[in-house]
């Protein structure tokens, strides 16, 4: 239908900038959006794909469908450092969402998310570059989360009917 217009190479540092102000400003749809154009010029560019996922985690709560995107989005990323961080990013915004929905056992299925999170935030700190402590950082937040809110609790088994023999 339409022609997208081609970000100058020039333009990107700018761009990202402009993306990152969006997010902020709690509008990740234009975050988005532009670090798709980003993309279109400069598909490997690493910035761009962070920022990407994060506008697109942003979003779980509208969109259930951005989940899949943000999983493809995490596996463009070169380093395994980020791929576990951000794959921790994904699993605790995940957990969040579910959570600001009150979804009937959300509470059981959030921790299992949350408990992902902190997996993946343990892989990036053994692979964190020197000093940097995000992921730790990461890690404490679920922890507390956990330990603050009652409805976060690993999931029971439910005691099925025992099966009739003959």
């Amino acid at each position: 239908m339409f022609e997208l217009k081609t970000l100058s190479p020039e333009a990107l540092p700018r761009a990202l900038l402009k993306a990152e102000r969006y997010r902020l400003l709690n509008e990740p749809g234009e975050a988005e959006s532009i670090c798709l154009d980003a993309l279109a010029i400069d598909p490997t560019n690493q910035e761009a794909i962070a920022m990407l996922l994060l506008a697109i985690t942003d979003q779980f709560d509208a969109h259930s469908a951005h989940v899949n995107e943000a999983w493809k989005t995490v596996d463009r990323l070169d380093d395994d450092y980020e791929r576990a961080y951000y794959s921790g990013i994904i699993y605790e915004r995940r957990a969040k969402a579910l959570l600001r929905h009150a979804t009937p056992r959300g509470g059981p299925r959030a921790y299992e998310w949350l408990r992902e999170a902190m997996d993946c935030y343990e892989k990036a700190e053994a692979l964190r570059p020197p000093n940097n402590d995000d992921a730790r950082l990461r890690w404490n937040a679920c922890a507390r989360l956990i330990m603050s809110d009652h409805h976060l609790e690993p999931m029971r088994e439910e005691p099925g009917e025992p099966l009739l023999s003959e």
